[in-house]
């Protein structure tokens, strides 16, 4: 009976002992993944950083475009007001037909000329944005990529 007893006692402390193994080991692997997580975390964090500045810098390149148009709009709408005003005080101040002739051909000189420039300006603006596009932003989403698909980063996405 004490053999049966001693043998029920030492099962008891192995099973008990692997028990609490167990309850260590399992805490260690929690432990391991709330590193593991946290670790995929930061690097999602810090690829999602790097795409947001991306968003920003192609948003900022964006407005300044819209701003240059808008502005150049805005300019040659004032040119032609003021334009059309002096314009329309020589011709209507003018004694005679020659001089008011003149006046007619200089506008019409003028009124091509300034269409011209501000037509220069704003294909000029657009191929500055598509150049910084094509220079800046492209390499720079190609450098957010290429960060994504490195070795360690595949590692811990799986």
């Amino acid at each position: 009976m004490t053999a049966k007893l001693a043998l029920a006692l030492l099962l008891l402390i192995i099973a008990s002992g692997a028990l609490g193994y167990g309850f260590v080991q399992a805490r260690r692997s929690r432990v391991l993944m709330r590193k593991l997580n946290s670790y995929n975390i930061a690097i999602n964090s810090a690829v999602q950083k790097r795409r947001l500045d991306l968003y920003e810098v192609r948003n900022r390149a964006k407005l300044l475009e819209n701003t240059v148009s808008g502005g150049t709009s805005a300019v040659e709408k004032v040119h032609k007001a003021i334009a059309n005003t002096t314009f329309g005080l020589v011709e209507r101040l003018s004694k005679d037909d020659e001089t008011r002739e003149s006046a007619v051909k200089a506008r019409k000189t003028h009124d091509q000329t300034s269409k011209q420039v501000y037509h220069a300006v704003r294909t000029t603006n657009k191929a500055i944005h598509l150049l910084a596009d094509s220079l800046f932003i492209t390499k720079a989403e190609k450098r957010v990529m290429l960060k994504r698909n490195t070795p360690e980063q595949k590692k811990s996405d799986q």
